[in-house]
């Protein structure tokens, strides 16, 4: 008891309350401490900054309007539409709900490639934040899980048809392809063993790892600190008595306000597409997936929705021309790493016996592998980001101008294949994919020698800031 706090005489009811809980749960008290009043960030964060709050809003819009999806829903191949209509038109605001849950997995995504845009803006994957961005990748991975498990759920037509398409992909994979379609179908087809399957994993396993991942996230986050738009590190620059540092402000109350900005701006865009447009003209819930799922008639298009089309287009673009494309990539590659020079007699050769056999396995397997490869590839590459960039500066305000116009043309080229991914295949459309998708991989692969190209700026000692 002699560790015990007293609260003040005449103290308010609060300030009571505050002191007991304190006496009784310290640990709680000293992790608030650490991860927000005591928590300094950078005082110069910018609009950028409000995703990373926002990601967190909408998961817990999710969650709390998933529980309550999942008292009415049946994951039963007899009843799940039923049960989606019975939600719409009979729980009371479960139009509301289920609206509010369709939306955030539309949400969900535009924040979080707002948030992973702004970390290529600034360089926030770089020294000492390569841990941070790993966990944000893999959160990216397991929210498109998550989205892809819970697309099926609605059995519409699109739903259905859809989860055929992608579960068959896996069947592609040589030798173990057609056994692992099989495990995630547990049938044949798909059918109500899937539909279980899917549902298990969308409302109980993914959402535990990925609740998981963004503790991980945060954490890492505060034990190196946060980045800033100048790149520059605020814990260098220090009060010799506090500690603290001199460009640093406590996370609350100053960003917890701040962040209530973002958040009312979000919450009326939010509430502005759920109240008028929760289809979002077929983008946000296609108008095939208000039909119900039927195994003998399939769509005249089927396309996945607008946050995997970038992704899905890659995979369409690769095809048997596309292929050969890879193999004359790969030799040129491997004759210019020869020309480079550097390598010993044993070095040239595992070169060479590198690209031969890259070559050889892109001839022997098919394109449908290969796309399914490039697919993958296309978000496993972002986890090398951290040791792809060698810039000698972080934050894109002091790389040179072309840098900007090199990262614009990226971001282009990404809402492009984005839109490839939705219209049905032509021959215009496949070679634009193709070109597009040879970018995409060329920005990352090529970033270790373009990253260090051109007139830097000086970064300043410490952040700049202009106080309003």
């Amino acid at each position: 008891m002699a560790d015990f706090k007293e609260a003040p005489a005449g103290a308010a009811v609060i300030e009571k309350t505050t002191v007991w809980f304190e006496n009784r749960f310290p640990t709680a008290f000293a992790e608030y401490k650490k991860h927000m009043s005591e928590y300094y960030a950078p005082k110069n964060f910018n609009t950028w900054y409000f995703f990373g709050s926002l990601a967190l809003l909408v998961l817990v819009i999710q969650i709390v309007t998933g529980i309550f999806l999942v008292m009415h829903y049946k994951p039963d191949a007899n009843l799940a539409f039923a049960s989606v209509e019975y939600i719409m038109r009979d729980v009371p605001w479960g139009w509301l709900i289920r609206y509010m849950h369709s939306t955030g997995a539309s949400a969900f995504f535009i924040v979080v490639y707002l948030h992973m845009f702004r970390g290529m803006l600034y360089g926030s994957y770089r020294k000492p934040r390569e841990l941070v961005w790993i966990f944000g990748c893999m959160i990216f991975l397991a929210l498109m899980g998550e989205a892809f498990f819970g697309y099926l759920l609605p059995w519409g037509q699109m739903s259905y048809w859809g989860a055929q398409v992608i579960v068959n992909l896996f069947a592609a994979i040589p030798f173990v392809g057609p056994d692992l379609a099989l495990l995630i179908r547990g049938d044949y087809v798909v059918s109500d063993a899937t539909l279980n399957r899917f549902f298990s994993f969308h409302v109980i396993a993914l959402p535990l790892v990925l609740l998981g991942l963004v503790v991980a996230h945060l954490l890492a986050l505060h034990d190196v600190g946060s980045n800033n738009p100048d790149g520059v590190e605020i814990k260098a620059k220090k009060d010799p008595k506090t500690g603290i540092p001199l460009d640093g402000i406590p996370f609350h109350p100053y960003y917890t306000v701040h962040d209530i900005v973002g958040v009312a701006v979000f919450l009326i865009l939010f509430s502005a597409v759920i109240f008028f447009a929760p289809e979002l003209g077929g983008y946000f819930l296609e108008y095939n997936n208000f039909i119900p799922a039927d195994p003998l008639k399939t769509p005249a298009h089927i396309a996945p929705v607008w946050y995997f089309t970038p992704f899905y287009s890659m995979l369409r673009a690769t095809t048997d021309p596309m292929v050969n494309v890879f193999v004359v990539i790969t030799a040129l590659a491997t004759v210019g790493a020869l020309l480079k020079g550097g390598f010993s007699g044993k070095a040239k050769a595992g070169v060479v016996v590198a690209g031969l056999v890259v070559i050889a396995l892109l001839k022997v397997f098919d394109a449908k592998f290969w796309g399914v490869v490039v697919m993958g590839g296309a978000v496993i590459i972002l986890f090398a980001l951290p040791w792809l960039d060698r810039s000698p500066v972080k934050s894109i305000r002091y790389r040179p101008g072309w840098h900007k116009g090199l990262l614009a043309v990226f971001v282009v080229v990404f809402f492009v294949l984005g839109y490839l991914g939705i219209q049905p295949v032509s021959d215009v459309a496949t070679l634009m994919a193709q070109v597009g998708t040879i970018f995409y991989f060329a920005f990352f692969a090529l970033m270790p020698v373009w990253s260090r190209i051109g007139e830097f700026k000086a970064v300043p000692d410490r952040v700049t800031f202009k106080p309003h």
